[in-house]
């Protein structure tokens, strides 16, 4: 049907294989060609259609860049509808065609944008359709058509991908309806066939608008089916319930406390525990504010594990965050955790994660707690090995070096995993094997997470928010820095930084880039640190004449020479060795340095309470929960927290409205609100995500809360009713085409 390049193009490009995913390939928007205008009153910057008469048309050759032999090209048409006169224009090989049709004296209608040069209005590069004789009828409808508008590429323009889409069309007589019959009469939804017709070729702005509600319905049903069974399949499995007894390791480490858990850290403990009680395993999301102690509400839940005679495992996205939990969950079990004390004498066997610790003259009740990671030596990784096989170690925590093949657990009862984003499906699910029985999993979040989202992209796990601040949290004040049109804000900024150090504390400056060979894209053209002048702000379609991102290795030299100089500047990135990174890290813990400079390998988990100041350099270049999460490295401790956002774009820039928005507030339920309104929801839900986020094409999580509860109420009703939607033909379809069999697995996101 379609021509094999194009087909190829699609395919390799566009990810459009068949001719329903064509037809399911929806226009982004709509073009007005704008009701016919008479050349007298043009409105400036606005998409307008005119019929007129060719008056003139002259070629020039010009030099340029390009065509410095006086090769440029460029046609100059002159049109009149009697009411006044426009000049068009076209530029490069864009005029071999119109210099052959646009003749004196020919009939045709223009759509473009109009715009002024040289003081006279004109229309560059407008679309034309000649018109040979023809009736009115043709003009209105011409004029009045909405033109859809689709995702293109380079290799493949909106117009030609407009003219497949038509060519499909026929074919979307042939769809099978998803929705459940009742359903979409209940609901006033028009059938399928009809709304692709309407979205592909509206005729009227309601076209559009039914069409929008018909498919937007489909997406959020057909993803909210798959988590119903999804949930329905894991209810049906079985898990071996973990219930602490009265007396053990948990006793003991609540009892050694030097603070009372806030309620809500009891109230979500108590969820957590009912769950792990149970004959099927627990799917629960913690999703708590940075500093809401979450680390301490699972380490509660993994050590209920270890006192019912299982492991518990927790699964970080980094080495950095898996060798900081270690160490602080070791420093918060203190005598509980007997990790150091068989360095010297060898544990003698035994099974279960829970040590008699009175062979070792430690705690009553000990557990060994173990790190594995990928760049751990062949000695320790061995022994982190039969520690895990044995059960001589009750907890583990690592990367996800804790997934491959040769990890075996004695009996794998929890696993925890940390800002789960950051994990794919896979290596969830793949851990989760570990276990004899589906192991209970626990996954955190300091993403906060708007309702919608969490219904669909966690549709299969119950939820548990932890809002409250343990009590001696210090606020954090945030300020933008415009560094280009207030140079002495920066330096300013890089005062405060010296004045915190002064009183004993330290500061973080965090960078978008490392600054190394490999990742440098022009070398030497960077900005300064002390604010250097670069090039204002941007959109989209002026980024390439922005300076590249400020590096951390050039922030730090020039700082260290310049503003802070005499302070001890260290630097931290994702490229340095492991034990390197460590040893930075443990070098700013025990306050050996006085400002990190980095990058956002330290937006997750790292905890120095000393830290006060957080300078974001470039600000404007990270997500707004992505400012958040740093934000919440400081302010950790009983000293207030600063948190300045350096950027070099214009007062009136949407990078700007952002950057106030994250200084307006510390509540991150309302920023991740803010930043799924203004990015869609491609890069909250994560790249990662398997399945579901390719589906969304309509759907928009924020706007479309509503239909995402209710669609996820009839899910749940019709799973029920027939799990193996045998009577719904069109539906298994449909989810079969969401999710090959494999990615059913996976849509349990990660």
């Amino acid at each position: 049907m379609l021509g094999p390049a194009t087909a190829k193009v699609m395919a390799e490009h566009l990810g459009l294989h068949t001719v329903g995913d064509l037809l399911h390939h929806y226009p982004r928007r709509y073009e007005e060609r704008g009701q016919l205008t008479h050349l007298a009153d043009l409105p400036m910057d606005e998409h307008v259609t005119v019929v007129a008469q060719v008056a003139d048309a002259r070629l020039h050759t010009f030099a340029s860049a390009r065509a410095p032999r006086g090769k440029g090209q460029r046609l100059e048409v002159t049109i009149t509808d009697g009411s006044g006169r426009l000049q068009l224009v076209f530029f490069g090989n864009g005029v071999h065609k119109p210099h052959k049709e646009l003749l004196p004296g020919t009939r045709a209608m223009f759509a473009g944008k109009v715009s002024v040069f040289n003081r006279r209005l004109q229309l560059a590069h407008p679309a034309y359709e000649l018109l040979k004789g023809d009736t009115e009828e043709t003009v209105e409808s011409w004029a009045g058509a909405l033109i859809p508008l689709y995702p293109a590429t380079a290799k493949l323009e909106s117009w030609k991908i407009g003219k497949a889409v038509q060519t499909a069309l026929p074919s979307a007589q042939e769809a099978l309806d998803p929705l459940p019959g009742a359903l979409r009469e209940g609901r006033g939804l028009v059938p399928l066939p009809e709304a692709l017709l309407k979205i592909h070729r509206p005729q009227t702005k309601a076209d559009i608008e039914d069409a929008r509600a018909r498919l937007k319905w489909d997406e959020a049903f057909v993803l909210q089916v798959a988590l119903a069974r999804r949930r329905h399949a894991d209810a049906q499995l079985p898990a071996v319930p973990r219930k602490a007894g009265p007396r053990g390791l948990l006793a003991d480490f609540d009892d050694r406390l030097p603070f009372t858990l806030t309620e809500g850290q009891r109230k979500v403990s108590r969820e957590i525990f009912d769950d792990l009680a149970a004959e099927h395993p627990m799917h629960r999301l913690l999703q708590g504010e940075v500093g809401s102690g979450k680390t301490l509400v699972a380490l509660r839940a993994m050590l209920a594990v270890v006192d019912a005679g299982g492991q518990a495992a927790m699964l970080a996205p980094t080495e950095v965050l898996a060798q900081q939990h270690h160490r602080s969950i070791t420093e918060m079990m203190g005598e509980l955790a007997s990790w150091g004390l068989w360095r010297e004498a060898p544990p003698q066997k035994g099974g279960g994660g829970r040590r008699e610790g009175g062979m070792l003259g430690g705690a009553e009740h000990a557990t060994k707690v173990v790190l594995l990671t990928g760049s751990m030596g062949a000695a320790a990784r061995r022994q982190a090995l039969l520690d895990l096989a044995t059960g001589e170690a009750g907890l583990v925590i690592g990367t996800h070096a804790l997934i491959e093949d040769k990890v075996q657990f004695h009996d794998l009862g929890l696993v925890v995993v940390d800002e789960q984003h950051r994990f794919g499906v896979e290596q969830r699910d793949a851990l989760r094997g570990k276990g004899k029985q589906p192991p209970h999993l626990l996954v955190m979040t300091a993403t906060p997470i708007p309702r919608t989202v969490a219904m669909t992209v966690f549709g299969d796990l119950e939820t548990s928010v932890l809002d409250q601040l343990p009590a001696g949290r210090s606020p954090i004040a945030s300020h933008v820095v415009p560094a280009a049109d207030k140079p002495h804000f920066l330096a300013r900024a890089w005062e405060r930084v010296r004045e915190e150090v002064a009183k004993g504390h330290q500061a973080y400056v965090v960078c978008p880039r490392i600054g190394d060979e490999e990742d440098d894209p022009g070398k030497g053209a960077s900005g300064k640190a002390s604010g250097g002048k670069a090039s204002g702000g941007a959109g989209a379609g002026e980024e390439a004449d922005r300076r590249p991102p400020l590096a951390v290795l050039e922030v730090a030299d020039q700082l260290a020479r310049g503003p802070l100089s005499g302070l001890r500047v260290e630097v931290l990135h994702g490229r340095m060795q492991p034990d390197d990174k460590d040893a930075v890290m443990r070098r700013f813990a025990a306050g050996d340095a006085d400002v990190l400079v980095a990058t956002t390998v330290i937006e997750v988990g790292v905890n120095v309470p000393n830290a006060t100041v957080m300078v974001i350099m470039d600000a404007d270049r990270f997500g707004v929960s992505q400012l958040h999460q740093l934000r919440g490295r400081v302010g950790r401790g009983s000293a207030p927290g600063l948190c300045l956002l350096v950027t070099e774009m214009p007062e009136a820039s949407p990078a700007r409205g952002r950057l106030n928005a994250v200084a307006a507030t510390l509540d991150g339920f309302e920023l991740s609100r803010i930043d799924l309104e203004q990015r869609r929801e491609g890069d909250v839900l994560g790249q990662a995500q398997s399945g579901a986020r390719s589906s969304l094409r309509v759907l928009a999580v924020i706007e479309d809360e509503e239909i995402i509860a209710e669609a996820r109420e009839e899910a749940a009703a019709v799973v029920a009713a027939d799990p193996e939607l045998e009577h719904l033909p069109g539906l298994r379809t449909a989810l079969d085409a969401l999710l090959d069999e494999e990615r059913e697995q996976y849509l349990e996101k990660g």
